[in-house]
């Protein structure tokens, strides 16, 4: 029996406020949504719950506020498994995702980052909490200096990082040099790279800084490089999307756990391609997100 991998997690701890509507509106334009839903989220507390549902022990390090939404994300976390003991309680307010989802799927998102930006060092027991773990996730929604940090700790111990380049921003060259496998979406790869519309070489140029990409392509799949080897394509699953809002969070968390549990590149992207097909089909991010029997089945996974 594999054993059961242990997740840790440096990043955002949102609330979230979602309005769904027909079409999201222009600048300037008033529409009538059909529903308001306020649900916990954040990139981090998302990828916590992805992983921890997939079927690690996680552990979350990050912030929230001394307030209503503070003490209700931290009860929805530990309710899904997640080990809140390093997630700081600070004055400043919980961060705040404020949400439009319209009614094929799509979302345009604001995020206030409140807490999370406070997020700037490593705080006692945050490096044995990493140096105890099989595999580390990381995005950007928590200052750089803080994201720095945990991947240096990481690497020095010797730990798997993981890194979600979201919201897309420029990279300072130390980070990358402490990531083992960066995970953009192909926004996001174009962006760091400069080449729009074609992942291959977006891909290809991201190798020159870290040894294994993952570019996730929304319904089209993934593709993932590494050094020395060939491109992989993993095709998505076909799914009616309701609400995408944490697919990519739902992926990077199955992955994670996939890789942590000594399986091959392709098959724990087929996996997580399950766990995020599984996701959009329902509404909200972290309350989308399938449990480990859930993943197996749809990935034709028997025991």
């Amino acid at each position: 029996m594999t054993p059961t991998p242990h997740i840790a997690v440096l990043g955002s701890a949102n609330m979230d406020l979602v309005a769904y509507v027909a079409e999201a509106p222009r600048r300037g334009e008033t529409v009538t949504g059909r529903e308001f839903r306020t649900a916990p989220g954040g990139k981090g507390a998302n990828q916590a719950v992805a992983a921890a549902r997939a079927g690690a022990t996680v552990s979350l390090v990050g912030a929230v506020g001394n307030d209503a939404h503070g003490s209700t994300l931290r009860s929805c976390l530990e309710h899904s498994g997640v080990d809140t003991d390093l997630l700081r309680t600070v004055e400043t307010p919980t961060g705040i995702a404020h949400i439009v989802v319209d009614d094929e799927g799509g979302n345009a998102i604001v995020v206030i980052p409140g807490a999370n930006g406070t997020v700037t060092a490593l705080t006692p027991g945050d490096e044995s909490l990493i140096a105890s773990a099989d595999a580390l996730l990381l995005q950007l929604e928590v200052p750089v200096e803080g994201v720095l940090a945990a991947a240096q700790a990481a690497r020095r111990h010797g730990v798997r990082t993981l890194l979600t380049p979201a919201p897309a921003q420029p990279l300072p060259p130390e980070l990358l040099a402490a990531v083992d496998l960066l995970l953009p979406n192909e926004h996001e790869a174009a962006a760091l790279t400069g080449i729009p519309d074609d992942p291959p070489a977006a891909a290809r140029s991201l190798l020159s800084q870290v040894p294994e990409v993952v570019i996730t392509l929304g319904s089209r799949g993934s593709l993932y490089a590494a050094r020395g080897t060939e491109p992989v394509m993993v095709p998505a699953r076909r799914v009616t999307p309701v609400d995408t809002t944490g697919a990519g969070d739902t992926f990077a968390g199955a992955l994670a756990v996939a890789l942590a549990e000594g399986n091959s590149a392709p098959d724990a992207l087929g996996w997580a391609s399950a766990a995020a097909a599984l996701s959009v089909q329902r509404p909200g991010a972290s309350a989308s997100m399938p449990y480990r029997k859930e993943i197996d089945a749809e990935a034709g996974v028997t025991s």
